[in-house]
Order: structure tokens, then sequence, then C-alpha cells
């Protein structure tokens, strides 16, 4: 009689457990797609600052320096796909090994990488001249 409960509390333990890992894997899943809208976001804003030439041809006689910004946005969008992915996937692992750590550094470096971009855009916008930005 007494296994037969025993036999009760572990299938309730085992159950509680899955149920706890289930919400942590959908909790990793859409942690992974904000870093995906991220990236697209990243990507889309690299793509209109290319594109806003487009709009003034005849006033910029050379290519200028947006196409440099735009392509460093795209970059990183790029790399924060194979980061975020790289990391969603081991994220999995360790809530399958119930060994998950949260760690910083994705935090912190796509924070800088944000940063660093917005400084240049700014840096792009205060320094083109207004009569060339159509203004």
């Amino acid at each position: 009689m007494q296994s037969l409960f025993k036999c009760k509390v572990d299938t309730e333990k085992l159950k509680r457990t899955d149920e706890s890992r289930v919400r942590e894997h959908l909790a990793n899943e859409r942690t992974y797609l904000a870093w995906m809208r991220s990236a697209i976001a990243l990507l889309g804003f690299g793509v209109v600052i290319v594109r806003l030439r487009a709009f003034h041809p005849p006033m910029l006689p050379d290519p200028g320096n947006s196409w440099k910004i735009g392509l460093i946005f795209s970059i990183v969008a790029l790399v924060t796909v194979l980061l975020s992915t790289q990391h969603y996937f081991a994220v999995r692992r360790d809530i399958d090994e119930d060994f998950y750590e949260p760690a910083d550094r994705w935090v912190i470096l796509l924070s800088l990488a944000v940063t660093l971009l917005g400084t240049g855009v700014i840096y792009f916008v205060f320094t083109t001249p207004m009569s060339l930005m159509g203004i």
C-alpha cells in the first residue's frame, strides 16, 4: 500500500516538473522570438538608412556614408540572428539538463551594438549638411 502511494506522489512530482519545464521552454522560445524581432528591426532600419539616399539623388553626387551605416546595421542584424539561435539551443539544452544559469553577456553585447549603431546614426544625421538632407 505504501509503495502505491509513493508512486502516486512521484507521478505528481513528475507532472509538476514537466509543466515547469514546458513553461521554461516556452519562455525560452518567446525570448528567441524577441531576439528575432530585434534582428528584423535592425535589418529593416539598415535598409531604410540606405534607401533614404534615393529620395534626393541629384543632391548627393557621391554615395556618401549612409550605405556604410546601413551595411553595419544589416551585419549586426545577421550576427544577432546567429547568436540568438545559438543561445536558444544552449538554453534549451540547459533546461533539459536542469542546469540553466542566465548569462548577462548577450544583453550587454546587444546593448553595446545598438548603442554604437545609434551613435553612428546620430553622428551621420548631425554631420550631414541640412541642404543635402532636404531640409
